[in-house]
């Protein structure tokens, strides 16, 4: 391979995965000085027998927590939760806030009630991958919300949407 391709790989990889729309959640854990969280779209299903999701993180402060912490809850969130994807997507912005509608478990951890879903889990693997975690991790408990639309991240923004109503039969 030329340098070129191999220098440019990073900036052509993050330009891919900009032109795939993900799914949105913010990941919570009960941290030592309180609760932490951050928003994530790379969560994905793992396993069904047992229950195992993955996400990965970096090394910010709310991430370290979140890998170090005991359990934690990945929300997944629907469109009426835009503006807290942005919140916990950014530094300073506002966690955890009464208008937020976050409540505590009594394992510890912060739950978002209104997300579509909810999962509580606990760390089963931690692999260190460059400067990224990833975290594979088993379901211990999953809470059902509203399935009305959907939050999706794609090209560096959050795209909140309602479903389409489904065609009467007979027609396009």
């Amino acid at each position: 391979m030329s340098s070129s391709v191999e220098t440019d790989i990073g900036g052509r990889f993050k330009a891919a995965f900009r032109r795939y729309p993900a799914g949105v959640s913010v990941i919570s854990a009960a941290g030592p000085d309180g609760p932490v969280g951050l928003t994530a779209s790379s969560v994905a299903s793992v396993s069904v027998t047992p229950p195992a999701l993955s996400f990965s993180v970096t090394g910010s402060g709310s991430a370290r927590a979140i890998v170090g912490a005991a359990g934690f809850v990945v929300n997944l969130l629907g469109p009426g939760h835009l503006g807290l994807a942005r919140d916990f997507s950014r530094s300073g912005g506002p966690r955890f806030t009464p208008e937020q509608g976050w409540r505590t478990l009594p394992t510890g951890e912060p739950v978002l009630p209104g997300a579509v879903a909810s999962l509580r889990c606990t760390p089963l693997h931690l692999v260190p991958v460059g400067d990224a975690t990833v975290v594979v991790a088993t379901v211990c408990e999953v809470f059902l919300g509203p399935t009305a639309g959907r939050l999706v991240y794609h090209d560096r923004e959050f795209i909140a949407s309602a479903p389409l109503p489904l065609p009467r039969e007979g027609k396009l």
